[in-house]
């Protein structure tokens, strides 16, 4: 491989930028490794070293030193350990020069060396002529014992040394003989390291078992090679080792801790132990040399005596008072560093887990020691306050247990008066009793909470399964002594609650003590919210309701009389400065609802939930909280209990997605909206279908042109019937025919028109002209100009259902539920309306849940025939449950029909969208337009029958003398339009007898007829008892419309000719067997009366009927 020839040199600001590259990334790196390979770098980085005015040497050794491990490949190690070393050599037998080649840059050459060969050069068997190379330079460097020159130097080369025999165990054990005579030729402060080398070198011989002569050893220390059994994977007898030497050997050791530093006497006591134990040397040897550091002041000394005792437990019989009594009095030092301080009671905790002790005596006399100087002091640390605590709590646990081992028969030697472990609690806890005042977040206060955890489940460990310890715990004395404190802090201290909180959240979050959060809700459930009171200051507790709520062993009926109690004292106190805290409130108190709904059986909490969101629904002043409890109202009456925890749910289990700070609103937590599919939502029509609930009575298209007068219409008015015929000519008063119906219509003109007739003679209008304007302009006052002002609107009832089976074909698999749970569902429904006919802006509609149709076995449903008159009874036998009541509002400009096309976007319950135009249509038929007419406000309910006669009357004089009214405006509601009056009249003689044609008016028209002349008629109509509150009259002679009928006669048979009448149920069989009856009685007279029917057509329209009814003829 050719290497592309690299610059000569690299300047300091190059290799700058060369250390910054290979520091931020690998992208950044690969720049200089494709022009240099790391070899060429590691020339250019060593020649850079040892030149003598280069002023980065020593951030090319720490370059070198950290990527020579992700530098160089497999290849590329000798020839790189090869340079490093020939580059060490050169640099540390170079003459010392303070500038070029200090020794602080050769010592750290050297440790930069030794660092990489240990990372890059793990294999000895390939890099053992480097390692030797190495070693022996090193050896050279520390060959110089007593040399106070380079005394420094020497102590670097030995601590290399130490790492390179415990990155190669017994690397230096042929020559261990040469190094402990350097050993005892050192006398300079380098000699720790010496000391530290040897020991190492002995310890990898002692416990790796080598056999090999410390005393006579004939390898000689320079060359160095590397033992055999290292390289060959041999290895030396155990029963070659020569305990003689060693123990010598050890004895010298054991003579110079003197002269090592605290951090060094641990690292050597860590060496001696175990070869010590091997050699089965006396602990005590070691106890009485080492045990007075104990007494020292400092830290490490003493760590090293706790070492020997951990290791040598039953050499140190009988002193573990003394030892203990030492800890503590440590601890009380005040001039000594805190660090020191609290070392001491984490070693005194150690310590008394290690004293071994089957009758509790020599636990029971440290504990004893220490309950006098364990409480912690007005002017401890906090750290150290909290680490006494602990020691309070685990002397209380252990003397609890203490206690219930003799309790229940168990032996023990401790005897005595002990102290309560409530006691220890409440002496203790003085110390920082000053957290009831201090904000929640201070530490005084989360020292004290932990403490309460400390004592409550420290004898109680996570790998105890035992339910009788649980038993045990929940009828301790300092269990209830806890859950009256948390109590009464929860009363008296407010500002406490969220870290009260956070200790039961983290006992509900531990598996183990899961019972014991439980525990305490139950006890909040039971004393805490009889004692709240209902104000303002309510609201701290709520996190503490939202547990309760959540848990579903506590009975949710105090919660929701609580909080009823308090939205009733938020209603009452709402003022205008208290809006925001209304709004805050009320919405906390919908958060704990919704907690409830998800955690608790509907059946459980339905009464007092429904109470609770209802009154919120009507008298909160909020006017989103009470959009909000509606919503929560609705979803609690209407969604099954898996399906409203489901729903309740989402947003909360989706990952990555922050949960909102205002938990309580229905619609804090947005879910991910998926993507619409088109090819899905293609075929709803399928399977979801939106009818109307009364079917349209009459059923094919029907049409009637009204002409215009051409005095300020805007609109052209169209309208049609089918028992119309056809359109009238304009002159009234050549279109005069016997008739018995009459449709008018008014045209609004605004007030600054005027009517288009040619000028007449003043006309003189006589009482009855004027008293039928006055009805008629007080009649039209009520009727809304839709231009300026709302009209008036009609409203069509449909319901909407889908088909399970169908539906779970498309959108959802099949699941393992059964019964009402197994169903789909669709959720967050909107329906929008449009249509080509004059009906105005049609409001969407907006369903919560919808539960799908189970599917049913061997049904289908079937084309209904083409009828143009269907029975308006629905005999459907489906559940309503599985039905939404869907209303359309119209707010039609002209009375015609229509069709109303439907749109709905609703989603599924895994979150996907559906979209889509249902194909079938609402149609919008005529008796949709029907309304009563308007009735002011001025008229009295007595009052109403004889004003609707009055309307009637007017209307129906005004279009028989359009020559006196026909000029004659009137405005409408809102002082800016008018109309006037267009009447058509026409004849429609019907061959139905009379009871049917009654039963007819009786079931479609009843609401608008406004009186019934002739006696006969009346009493027939007064017998049925659906028409009521109009005006009757009983002779025809009163009939202010004297209208002749023909006089033809009908002698005909009446049971011979009536077609065949299917009864619906018995009771109207046996009503209609009575009124014909009565009927029967009548003369021979054929006319039995008539009906007077006004039905208002919005906006501004009218029908009028006058009906003749006849036995055969009407």
């Amino acid at each position: 491989m050719t290497e592309k020839p690299p610059i000569k040199y690299l300047s300091p600001q190059d290799w700058e930028l060369l250390i910054e590259d290979f520091q931020y990334d690998i992208v950044r790196r690969e720049k200089w490794t494709s022009h240099y390979s790391p070899l060429s770098i590691l020339d250019l980085a060593l020649s850079s070293i040892l030149r003598k005015d280069f002023p980065l040497k020593t951030s090319l050794i720490s370059f070198l030193e950290e990527f020579a491990d992700s530098l160089f490949r497999d290849f590329e190690v000798q020839p790189a350990l090869d340079r490093l070393i020939d580059a060490i050599r050169s640099m540390v037998q170079a003459p010392h020069d303070a500038v070029s080649f200090s020794s602080a840059l050769k010592e750290r050459m050297v440790v930069a060396v030794t660092t990489v060969f240990i990372c890059i050069g793990n294999d000895i068997e390939l890099c053992r002529g480097q390692l030797e190379s190495l070693v022996e330079l090193l050896l050279t460097i520390v060959n110089r014992p007593s040399h106070g020159a380079d005394r420094q130097m020497r102590a670097v080369a030995c601590e290399c040394l130490r790492e390179l025999e415990r990155a190669f165990p017994c690397l230096l054990a042929e020559i261990a003989g040469h190094i402990w005579g350097l050993c005892q030729s050192e006398r300079t402060h380098a000699s720790q390291s010496y000391i530290l080398l040897f020991t190492l070198v002995i310890h990898n011989i002692v416990t790796r078992k080598v056999n090999v002569s410390i005393l006579n050893t004939a390898v000689p220390l320079v060359p160095f090679n590397v033992p055999q059994f290292l390289v060959g994977g041999s290895s030396r007898e155990v029963s070659g080792l020569n305990f003689k030497e060693l123990r010598r050997v050890m004895a010298f050791l054991l003579e110079w801790p003197h002269i090592l530093t605290p951090s060094a006497m641990v690292e050597f006591m860590s060496l001696i132990m175990p070869v010590a134990v091997v050699l089965e040397l006396q602990a005590s040897m070691l106890k009485v040399q080492f045990s007075g550091l104990l007494y020292s002041y400092d830290p490490m000394l003493c760590h090293v005596v706790l070492m020997i005792y951990s290791r040598f437990v039953d050499a140190f019989d009988g002193q573990e008072a003394s030892i203990a009594r030492r800890l503590v009095l440590i601890s009380r030092e005040a001039q000594l560093p805190l660090v020191f301080r609290m070392l001491a009671l984490h070693w005194l905790l150690g310590f008394i887990g290690l004293v071994p002790d089957s009758g509790g005596r020599k636990k029971h006399s440290i504990i004893e020691i220490g309950l006098g100087f364990f409480y912690p002091s007005v002017f401890d640390p906090l750290a150290l306050k909290s680490l006494k605590l602990d020691l309070l709590a685990f002397c209380a646990i252990y003397l609890n247990t203490l206690s219930t081992d003799n309790v229940g028969g168990g032996s023990s030697e401790v005897a005595g008066p002990r102290v309560s472990e409530v006691k220890l609690f409440d002496d203790g806890l003085v110390s920082v009793s000053a957290f009831k005042w201090l904000p929640p977040w201070s530490t005084e206060t989360a020292v004290a909470f932990r403490t309460f955890h400390k004592f409550l489940i420290g004898a109680r460990s996570h790998s105890d399964t035992d339910s009788s310890t649980n038993r045990t715990l929940m009828e301790s004395t300092i269990f209830h002594t806890l859950e009256r404190l948390l109590v009464k802090m929860t009363l008296e201290f407010q500002v406490l609650v969220p870290v009260i909180v956070a200790f039961v959240d983290r006992l509900l979050l531990c598996q183990k003590h899961h019972w014991l959060g439980e525990r305490l809700l139950q006890t909040f459930d039971r004393h805490l919210l009889p004692k709240a009171t209902t104000e303002y200051r309510l609201a701290s507790y709520f996190p503490i309701f939202d547990r309760i709520a959540a848990n579903d062993t506590i009975p949710a009926r105090g919660l929701l009389e609580l909080l009823t109690k308090f939205i009733v004292s938020v209603v009452e106190k709402h003022g205008p400065d208290t809006g925001l805290k209304s709004w805050s409130l009320g919405s906390k108190v919908l958060g704990i609802c919704r907690t409830l709904m998800i955690h608790h059986h509907g059946s459980r909490l339905f009464l007092g939930l429904s109470r609770l969101l209802a009154f919120t629904c009507l008298y909160f002043p909020d006017l989103e909280v009470r959009d909000n409890a509606r919503i929560y109202l609705r979803m609690l009456i209407c969604i099954p209990g898996k399906k409203l925890r489901h729903l309740l749910n989402l947003g909360t289990q989706l990952p990555g997605i922050a949960p909102s700070p205002h938990t309580s609103s229905f619609f804090n937590v947005q879910p991910p909206r998926s993507s619409h599919d088109p090819k899905k939502s293609r075929n709803i029509s399928s399977y979801i279908h939106l009818e109307r609930v009364v079917p349209l009575l009459v059923k094919q298209s029907w049409s009637l042109s009204l002409p215009t007068l051409g005095i300020g219409g805007d609109e052209p008015g169209y309208m049609g019937e089918t028992i119309m015929e056809s359109e009238p000519p304009l002159d009234m008063e050549n279109d005069v025919v016997n008739g018995s119906s009459s449709d008018i219509q008014q045209q609004i003109v605004s007030e600054t028109e005027q009517i288009d007739y040619p000028q007449e003679p003043l006309r003189v209008m006589d009482s009855k002209i004027s008293e039928i304007l006055g009805i008629l302009r007080r009649h039209f006052s009520c009727i809304p100009d839709f231009r300026h002002m709302p009209g008036l609107k009609i409203r069509i009832a449909c319901s909407l259902r889908f088909k399970s089976e169908s539906f779970n074909h498309v959108w959802r698999p099949a699941t393992d539920l059964d019964g009402v749970d197994a169903l789909p569902a669709i959720y967050a429904t909107v329906l929008s309306f449009s249509s080509s006919a004059p009906y105005g802006t049609i409001p969407p509609f907006h369903i919560p849940f919808l539960l799908g149709e189970p599917p049913t076995n061997g049904y289908s449903v079937g084309q209904k025939g083409s009828l143009d008159i269907v029975p308006v009874e629905n005999g459907s036998a489906e559940e309503e449950s599985f039905r939404a009541v869907v209303t359309i509002e119209l707010e039609p400009r002209e009375p015609m029909p229509g069709l109303v096309d439907v749109s709905i976007e609703t989603n599924t319950e895994n979150g996907q969208i559906i979209s889509g135009q249902l194909r079938r249509s609402i149609t919008v038929g005529i008796e949709d337009m029907f309304l009563k007419a308007i009735i002011p406000s001025d008229v009295a309910e007595d009052e109403v029958p004889g004003y609707y006669s009055d309307v009637f009357h007017a209307l129906w004089e005004a279009c028989f003398t359009s020559s006196n009214t026909g000029r004659e405006t009137f405005p409408l509601k809102g002082g800016k339009g008018m109309t006037a009056i267009n009447g058509t009249r026409s004849v429609k003689l019907l061959e139905v007898p009379a009871m049917p044609l009654i039963r007819a008016i009786e079931r479609q028209l009843a609401p608008f007829v406004v009186s019934v002349i002739g006696e006969p008629l009346v009493n027939i109509v007064k017998d049925g008892g659906v028409i009521r509150d109009i005006i009757w009259k009983d002779g025809a002679s009163d009939s202010a419309l004297d209208v002749t009928t023909s006089g033809n006669d009908y002698d005909y048979d009446y049971a011979d000719k009536e077609p065949l009448q299917l009864k619906y149920t018995e009771e109207e069989e046996g009503e209609e067997d009575d009124r014909e009856e009565s009927s029967v009685n009548i003369s021979n007279n054929r006319n039995m009366g008539c009906f007077l029917v006004l039905i208002f057509l919005p906006p501004r329209f009218h029908l009028l009927f006058e009906m003749e009814v006849s036995l055969f003829l009407s």
